[in-house]
């Protein structure tokens, strides 16, 4: 956080010498906030979505942490489930409010999980850390969620970390620590699905068996999902629609002024908002961002956002073929919850891994979610999977980090699974059958992976690896990692290569480096 500059008395002269001198020593920091872009589509389309660090970078870690983290129950979704009192026994959220009853009681409210959501092992240094040797080049948080709690000391939002439960700038203290390792900086935002769309809808109250969508929390007139408390009303977001739009934009802009995150990225119902708020969130991260020197980026989902003016996020699933314009997918560490909930599972860092190649392979990025206890503690059998993760990554280095695209992206055998917002799903099976390629900036090298563990010392047929430039010359074949020089051969534009030993390839995924004259 910047320090105020006191007040001293300076010359004309002096101040010049002053201003000159920071310019100077420190352009980037210096340079004034500029209006070069104005808040309309036809202006932020002007702006350079696609950076080469993005393009480099391959993986963010970000985690969803929260006073929903307390209950530990269902997902982070568990405050709007508790005040949802008729769900069918097969709906996404039965069950939540019998339990929220049976175990706090009907008269405990979501506000009074707060003073429990205490943090008291957090450790930026030690989290910056972890994500840096899970081998994250940016890193952040979930900045506010759609229950409406703010994760860092804001002054736009009462419900704050920094005013109450751990009384922390939880944000600040991260982001700092991320900046001090050289990793760009990630906020996402949930929380234009708080406002409070139904009050005069009952067909869409808690009781109804059809509570509308585009509220987080289910209208009940007897609840305090209803209250016109002048504090409570800001948390459940009982407040007139100007008033929240200003507010949400508010709250966007005061991170980006605080702690000027590289990249902010939006869940669904971003499309609830008003264009002329949006237009205007845009123009002021990028404006500002530029101003500190940074190359920003903003992620939408659906259609949320003009594709002009940002790019856009895939949840938990992948694009099926190489995308025209770089692309994110935003994934679980585990099984379920994005949140910690008590019995949460993990997936395998296999897994992870090579779904994470074949979204490379298609000029996609990866956000992986982590879920910290309420405690501020990652668990053990994840911090497990990321150093796995990190391994396989420092390990195979040149072919993850400033790589691009082939000329396709692989093929293989995998059954196809549909992703639950479009595309492929994020955890596909692969095997030692599917090939996904990527090569070098110049060209010169090609990458190829074998997603899983070939059988040792045995001829293996490639294709598609002169798709570029057929009967182009091979300087020589060898294995990321250990470095093993393959014998090889060339035929009608196929590459067939000789696999080594055991010991000299990788169980999770074995990468091929092909080096061309």
């Amino acid at each position: 956080m910047m320090k105020k500059l006191r007040k001293r008395a300076l010359t004309n002269v002096s101040l010049f010498v002053l201003a000159s001198v920071m310019f100077a020593c420190n352009s980037k920091q210096a340079r004034p906030v500029e209006a070069i872009y104005e808040p309309t589509w036809e202006s932020l389309a002007k702006h350079n979505t696609q950076p080469e660090w993005f393009k480099d970078a391959k993986l963010g870690i970000y985690f969803h942490w929260g006073i929903y983290s307390v209950p530990a129950y269902d997902s982070e979704w568990y405050p709007a489930w508790m005040y949802y009192t008729n769900l069918d026994k097969n709906e996404w959220g039965a069950g939540v409010h019998e339990h929220h009853v049976d175990t706090y009681g009907a008269d405990f409210d979501y506000h009074d999980f707060i003073p429990q959501f205490k943090a008291e092992h957090f450790d930026a240094a030690e989290w910056g850390g972890l994500f840096q040797q899970a081998g994250a080049r940016f890193a952040g948080l979930v900045a506010e969620h759609h229950d409406g709690f703010a994760m860092w000391d804001s002054e736009n939002n009462q419900w704050n970390a920094a005013a109450m439960g751990p009384h922390k700038d939880i944000a600040g203290e991260l982001l700092a620590e991320l900046k001090k390792r050289d990793l760009k900086t990630i906020t996402t935002f949930h929380h234009a699905r708080n406002l409070q769309r139904y009050a005069n809808d009952s067909t869409h109250w808690a009781n109804s068996g059809n509570v509308g969508n585009d509220s987080h929390y289910a209208y009940d007139p007897n609840a305090v999902t209803s209250t016109k408390d002048e504090k409570l009303k800001y948390l459940y977001g009982n407040i007139p629609a100007e008033e929240f739009y200003d507010r949400w934009l508010g709250q966007v802009d005061e991170v980006v002024d605080k702690y000027g995150p590289d990249l902010i990225w939006f869940d669904s119902w971003l499309d609830k908002i008003p264009e002329e708020y949006r237009q205007k969130m845009l123009a002021h991260h990028y404006n500002k961002a530029v101003s500190r020197g940074q190359e920003p980026i903003a992620f939408y989902k659906q259609e949320d956002l003009p594709d002009s003016v940002a790019l856009i996020d895939i949840e938990q699933g992948g694009k099926t073929e190489i995308a025209d314009k770089y692309w994110l997918t935003d994934i679980t560490i585990s099984d379920g919850s994005w949140c910690y909930t008590n019995g949460l599972k993990y997936k395998k860092a296999d897994l992870i891994i090579r779904n994470m190649i074949d979204v490379w392979s298609k000029k996609g990025v990866v956000l992986l979610n982590v879920s910290p206890m309420a405690n501020g503690i990652i668990p053990q059998e994840q911090q497990e999977v990321l150093m796995t993760i990190g391994d396989w990554i420092k390990q195979h280095e040149e072919a993850v980090y400033n790589t691009r695209v082939h000329s396709v992206y692989g093929y293989g055998a995998a059954a196809f699974e549909k992703g639950h917002f479009g595309g492929q799903s994020a955890t596909m099976k692969y095997t030692k059958d599917d090939i996904r390629f990527s090569k070098s900036k110049d060209g010169k090298t090609l990458y190829v992976y074998l997603l899983g563990f070939p059988e040792a010392n045995k001829e293996i047929e490639l294709e598609h690896v002169f798709e570029t430039n057929p009967g182009q010359d091979i300087k020589g074949v060898r294995v990321v990692g250990s470095g093993v020089d393959l014998k090889w051969s060339a035929n009608e534009n196929k590459l067939k290569v000789t696999t080594p030993g055991a010991e000299a390839m990788n169980e999770i995924a074995t990468v091929l480096k092909v080096e061309f004259i």
